[in-house]
């Protein structure tokens, strides 16, 4: 069940990837949300705060998911590396709106606590594939040791220049298939894209 603060959030979230933060008023939210008003002050106490809790919601899901993942004892390495693309892959997916919030606020935010969040997501991350290829060398499971930043750099980036410019492509492949099928066929191409990419990065062979 989305309790009533989450209702909000989610509400808000549609506005700010479409109209920006500074063009979505706090009438708007409670009136997508169907919500008095006056809930938005009892839950955040503003829209500044309403947005930072917007952020940092998304942002533990992503740290939760990659951290799960990194605990497990069933899968090796490579599996590893291969459920966090999936699972990142996924969020870009479904969660469009909010990552177009999150590409917006990269480049022009100002709001110190926003940067924080940005910042310990992205070191978050780079932390965990450091992690996974430490022990992944160790094993000899990969023979590469590609510099880390720049190995996070290529599965985001990747991820969301595709994202961008799927209407693109789908225009360019005059495909005829709807928006759902098409979604299914390119992301899953993508993914395979970006593990042979990685593979390749990292020096893993599957059968050797």
């Amino acid at each position: 069940m989305v309790s009533k603060e989450e209702n909000i959030l989610f509400a808000a979230e549609k506005l700010f990837a479409e109209k920006g933060f500074e063009g979505t008023s706090t009438r708007e939210i409670s009136k997508a949300a169907n919500v008095n008003i006056s809930m938005i002050s009892y839950y955040f106490g503003s829209k500044e705060k309403l947005y930072e809790k917007l952020v940092e919601y998304r942002m533990n899901e992503g740290q939760f998911f990659a951290k799960d993942i990194l605990e497990r004892t069933d899968i090796n390495d490579w599996q590893k590396i291969e459920k966090v693309v999936d699972q990142f892959s996924g969020r870009v997916r479904h969660q469009k709106c909010f990552y177009r919030i999150m590409q917006r606020e990269q480049l022009y935010t100002q709001n110190p606590q926003i940067v924080e969040f940005l910042k310990q997501t992205k070191m978050g991350f780079i932390s965990m594939y450091s992690q996974v290829l430490e022990s992944g060398l160790k094993k000899g499971i990969f023979t590469k040791n590609p510099p880390i930043y720049l190995l996070h750099a290529t599965v985001s980036g990747t991820l969301f220049y595709a994202s961008n410019a799927k209407e693109m492509y789908k225009e360019f492949l005059n495909d005829p298939d709807d928006d759902e099928v098409f979604d299914e066929k390119y992301y899953t191409e993508l993914n395979k894209h970006i593990k042979y990419l990685l593979k390749d990065l990292l020096g893993y062979e599957e059968n050797k």
